[in-house]
């Protein structure tokens, strides 16, 4: 089957580009922004990509169009397509259909988490042998690439499992309903559910709801592997729930006769360590390199879910030992005049507040000197700027960034002014040459500066380490 993807240069779709090119089809696409590293990464595979939606792709001619959730009613070629009649898909039906239907579908889903947790259940499945399918929203460093179809496992032609990351924004202009009902998972993790993509729910009851969709598609031969803090998810659940179930992030202390209390724990260590406890009994002990005690829950989400098709504790907790994360997570772009760049994805106020937690157990007292760009969907709304000064305040100064567009900020609310609460220590910038100078100014030999943001921020890391090494130089 020839396939043309609208859209092919985002994560989600340039990952199917890749599992499709790996499946035997013939695979070309488009999108408006067709540069590097995503149009390498595709042209690799021998995939032609074409800038732009342009009606003249039309004579391409491939056997179906497969739509990213990017592309909108009045878009050139879309238009085209509906009107002539074409053959179209969603790409997450696609995937369903076409890369998912044979295989014992693992699926994380979650606001946050749900890349590093997906990563990590991918790497425990490999080290245990299955050698699984993966699509994940980041480059697991334990792996190198995205994507796969399936690794070689015990001589076997492919793997039964594939691991993917369960997103709960729509689908595609035609299809409202969020991605993850298209997966039909068998092990399901519900890791975190809070209010977020303000640009397409009106509020966290409208989540729970597609959240309950997904719960829905689960077997009664499946799991769900659901975080016990989150009262949200208890909500879903009492809408209604067909397959066997288990809680992480249980109180270790409680009573483990209780229903809310049968399942994964954790008792942590020094340093970054950690106790993994099943219904109260010693699993063992996870010795590894991430920090924060949002990858602990992940942790033990992965560990469970592993479980759940045949990986025991004791090799799960080994191969997280192993495990080196993502990029763009807590990743260390250099090290300039013993000043730390940081690279994060964190995005949404929850997450950055972790995020700083997580750095501060590490450095102690050094001080973290965080840059946020504010540029989800959800942030341009100013649907969470209330919760910002809250989320930065472990951090010693806190710079802000909003680009300018037109003469205006992209953002439809006052920088500035949402930081007011943190005092002196916060201050916002709408050019990126003055933002950078004003960090490296400030910034003194042991700091940490942490960078946060969910796109590629101008390249911002590169232009304060050279910036940085200037001023050693001086």
């Amino acid at each position: 089957m020839h396939i043309h993807i609208l859209g092919i240069c985002g994560t989600f779709m340039g990952g199917l580009a890749v599992l499709a090119k790996q499946a035997g089809h013939k695979v070309t696409g488009c999108d408006a922004n067709v540069y590097p590293p995503m149009s390498t990464q595709l042209e690799s595979q021998g995939i032609t990509l074409t800038e732009g939606f342009g009606v003249e792709q039309i004579a391409i001619e491939p056997d179906l169009y497969v739509i990213g959730n990017v592309v909108t009613r009045g878009n050139p070629l879309m238009e085209e397509i509906l009107n002539r009649g074409l053959p179209y898909i969603s790409g997450p039906q696609w995937m369903g259909e076409h890369i998912l239907r044979d295989k014992w579908v693992l699926a994380v889903a979650g606001t946050h988490g749900k890349t590093t947790t997906s990563a990590m259940l991918a790497w425990i499945l490999e080290s245990a042998g299955y050698a699984p399918g993966f699509l994940i929203g980041g480059v697991p460093l334990n792996f190198g690439i995205s994507a796969r179809l399936s690794g070689q496992a015990l001589n076997q032609a492919a793997s039964d499992f594939f691991v993917i990351e369960a997103d709960e924004y729509d689908t595609a202009f035609f299809d409202k309903r969020s991605k993850f009902v298209h997966y039909h998972a068998k092990t399901a993790i519900l890791n975190n559910l809070e209010y977020d993509h303000a640009d397409i729910f009106p509020d966290i009851t409208a989540i729970e709801t597609q959240f309950h969709h997904l719960v829905r598609t689960v077997p009664g031969i499946g799991c769900l592997i659901v975080n016990g803090q989150e009262g949200s998810l208890q909500r879903v659940l009492e809408r209604g729930c067909w397959s066997s179930k288990e809680f992480f992030g249980v109180d270790p202390t409680a009573d483990i006769h209780s229903d809310a209390q049968q399942g994964w724990s954790l008792i942590l260590k020094d340093g970054e360590d950690f106790d993994v406890l099943y219904h109260g009994e010693f699993q063992g002990t996870v010795q590894w390199q991430l920090n924060g005690a949002h990858n602990r829950l992940n942790a033990l989400a992965a560990i469970a879910a592993a479980r759940h098709v045949g990986v025991t504790p004791a090799i799960a907790i080994e191969a997280l030992g192993q495990f080196v994360n993502v990029k763009r997570r807590m990743e260390v772009r250099g090290v300039t005049n013993g000043i730390t760049v940081v690279d994060d994805f964190a995005h949404h106020p929850t997450a950055i507040a972790t995020t700083v937690a997580g750095l501060r157990r590490k450095v102690g007292a050094a001080r973290i000197l965080a840059v946020l760009e504010p540029r989800s969907n959800t942030m341009k709304l100013g649907t969470m700027k209330q919760a910002l000064p809250g989320s930065l305040a472990a951090a010693d100064l806190v710079f802000a960034y909003g680009a300018p567009a037109t003469g205006k900020t992209v953002l439809g609310w006052d920088l500035a002014e949402a930081l007011q609460p943190l005092g002196d220590k916060a201050s916002a910038h709408h050019d990126l040459s003055e933002l950078v100078a004003d960090i490296v100014s400030k910034a003194q030999p042991g700091d940490h500066i942490l960078v946060m943001s969910n796109g590629g921020f101008g390249g911002i890391h590169q232009k304060l380490l050279d910036a940085l090494g200037k001023v050693a130089q001086a």
